[in-house]
């Protein structure tokens, strides 16, 4: 995995855009993310994030077709979508699938 997701599928002077899939049980790599970001769940399933010490910060249901917009603040990412608004977590971080099947998104980061 590369940078905040699997692939990357675009980026210009304003936007990256990645593909991420994760298959159940699998975890990606301690990564920070740099920009802002929105991410638009294709198969949903259950995220159980990590700190870069690899401390269980939680796990977040993301549900098939929901959209999610992240602001970077002080270190941090929050959510600023309805859904699980107000969450946050450190920029630098591990996510895994605890789902019982394959979750993937399209994740579009925004350059300032």
């Amino acid at each position: 995995m590369a940078g905040v997701g699997t692939e990357k599928l675009f980026e210009n002077d304003k936007v990256i855009v990645w593909n991420f899939v994760l298959e159940p049980g699998e975890q990606t790599p301690i990564h920070t993310h740099e920009h802002e970001y929105m991410w638009y769940a294709i198969e949903g399933s259950s995220l159980q994030v990590f700190d870069d010490q690899g401390k269980d910060l939680g796990t977040l249901p993301v549900p098939t077709g929901t959209v999610y917009q992240l602001k970077l603040e002080d270190g941090h990412l929050e959510v600023v979508s309805e859904t699980a608004k107000g969450a946050r977590v450190p920029v630098t971080h591990s996510a895994k699938n605890v789902g019982p099947t394959r979750y993937r998104e399209i994740l579009v980061e925004w350059k300032k």
